[in-house]
């Protein structure tokens, strides 16, 4: 099954607010792909790249580039669930959100 991707928002320290199609959202973090793979390490030496995160065509997967993306159901497997509520603490980079997102590597 494919956990098809609606929507993908940039968030702040290599955090990315993702939307799926069945309306629960999930927060991934990009920053232990920083360390591991080469690809991932433009993201934080590129200036402004990050950010330009786009939804692949059909919602499986998300890009940055043809070098860098990451598929659906790897953001639906290892990102974290949240609730409404705590949308706007994470777009703002405020709250416990964020804090609890560095120690996610």
């Amino acid at each position: 099954m494919f956990y098809r991707v609606k929507e993908v928002q940039p968030l702040p320290a290599f955090n990315l607010l993702i939307h799926f199609v069945t309306g629960e959202c999930k927060r991934y973090n990009v920053a232990p792909l920083l360390k591991k793979w080469e690809a991932f390490k433009t993201l934080s030496s590129i200036k402004g790249l990050f950010e330009q995160v786009k939804v692949d065509a059909g919602g499986y997967g998300i890009s940055w580039n043809d070098d860098i993306d990451l598929s659906c159901n790897e953001l639906w497997e290892n990102g974290l669930p949240i609730d409404a509520s705590s949308i706007g603490e994470l777009k703002t980079g405020s709250g416990f959100a964020l804090e609890q997102a560095a120690e996610y590597d």
